[in-house]
């Protein structure tokens, strides 16, 4: 880490005291929110965040419902909980909810402890209390429905995953870029803490500017920690899953090990399971992979200078205002701050960029912005409709 990082600690590198661990389990969803929001202005307050508003809003979880109540035993019939992934926040599941909710879902949004506040929280939080969130959102859901789904995006996905093996409301799952296998040298994470207290840099594997308003670029040793613990949970259980899953997956993804996904998805034993991968060979990698339940779809738009998917680009379409192709937001965090000259160039000659995936081969070929849109939203939510649809035949 050079000096400019280590210079670059400073307020939101340090927990808030507000965000550490999941609240009150007995909490009504709406009052759930009010605590939330209240916790999430007074963070926002205190490190002076420019537009406070407008963040703590884009961070807030949510609940969004369907125009009939047309469940037996509850108002509903059908309901999802939305979980979002490490570093992120509810905001990457908003696209998702509005889809479900034209699908007749009620759809429940959480807040991960440690996220949405500033980068320090997640120097403290263990997997179990995200869990704990996953878990509180199931219960205040299934109030509500008479049929219990998870949805969830990277470490969301796995969470939705670890609920479902020991909650048998749960009826299908929604996996989008799951985290179920990746490096294991964050296993080693957690051993920062042995001299953290001396070299404070050494709890961060990397210091941003932390520009985005709903996602933190800084990112801690402690926060790859957990997500290994949780992998090694979830895989533990020799996981076979009997109810419906859909996936959705970028064979370029450099976060996540994609191969994982077509693994478990080879052990999903409900005939109505389907993956979407986003591939840039989908014909080649359709022959390595022969499986009727795996769709692959070609990843690449020249016309839109897209050389591929990334692991944050499947759940928001083109058409967000904050990541999408208008979005103000572009990410050029690879560069920073090794390579300060190619970061600048990437944010501000936007005509100069390509966008896709980080891969080493990638960033051979010149400047790239890691895409943060799917140019094929609407083909996965004709997949998910399918999908759906296909559920009342068994």
């Amino acid at each position: 880490m050079s000096l400019l990082e280590l210079s670059q600690l400073c307020a939101r590198h340090q927990p808030s005291g507000l965000n550490t661990t999941f609240g009150d389990a007995t909490l009504s969803f709406d009052k759930y929110l009010l605590a939330t929001q209240r916790m999430l202005s007074q963070a926002h307050t205190k490190l002076g965040t420019e537009n406070a508003v407008a963040v703590v809003s884009g961070n807030m979880p949510f609940l969004r419902e369907p125009a009939r109540c047309d469940g037996a035993q509850h108002p509903y019939k059908r309901g999802i909980l939305l979980t979002h992934g490490l570093t992120d926040s509810p905001y990457f599941m908003r696209h998702l909810a509005d889809f479900f909710v034209s699908q007749g879902y009620l759809v429940m949004a959480i807040l991960l402890p440690g996220h949405g506040t500033q980068p320090g929280d997640l120097l403290e939080v263990t997997w179990q209390e995200w869990a704990k969130a996953v878990a509180y959102g199931a219960d205040r859901l299934a109030e509500q429905v008479d049929e219990v789904y998870l949805g969830g995006f990277s470490t969301g996905a796995t969470l939705s995953i670890h609920q479902s093996q020991h909650d048998a409301r749960v009826r299908g799952l929604f996996l989008y870029s799951p985290a179920l296998k990746i490096t294991p040298r964050a296993a080693y994470a957690k051993l920062h803490k042995l001299y953290s207290c001396l070299l404070p840099k050494t709890k961060w594997v990397s210091i941003q500017p932390d520009i985005d308003c709903y996602k933190y670029e800084s990112f801690t040793m402690n926060g790859a920690a957990q997500m290994y613990a949780l992998t090694q949970r979830v895989a533990a259980a020799e996981l076979t899953l009997q109810i419906p899953v859909f996936a959705a997956a970028s064979e370029d993804d450099v976060t996540v090990d994609t191969l994982a996904t077509i693994d478990l998805m080879s052990r999903a034993r409900h005939p109505a399971s389907h993956l979407l991968i986003y591939s840039t060979t989908p014909e080649i990698s359709a022959t390595k992979h022969p499986d009727a339940h795996i769709t692959w779809l070609y990843s690449v738009f020249p016309e839109h200078r897209i050389i591929g998917s990334s692991h944050l680009s499947i759940v928001l379409p083109a058409y967000d205002e904050y990541y999408g192709v208008q979005g103000n937001y572009v990410n050029c965090n690879h560069y920073y701050p090794h390579e300060l000259d190619k970061y600048i160039a990437c944010r501000t000659h936007p005509r100069e960029v390509v966008f896709g995936e980080i891969s080493a081969a990638n960033l051979q070929t010149g400047l790239i912005q890691r895409l943060m849109y799917n140019p094929g939203y609407e083909q996965l939510c004709s997949a998910m409709q399918y999908f759906i649809t296909s559920l009342a035949a068994y």
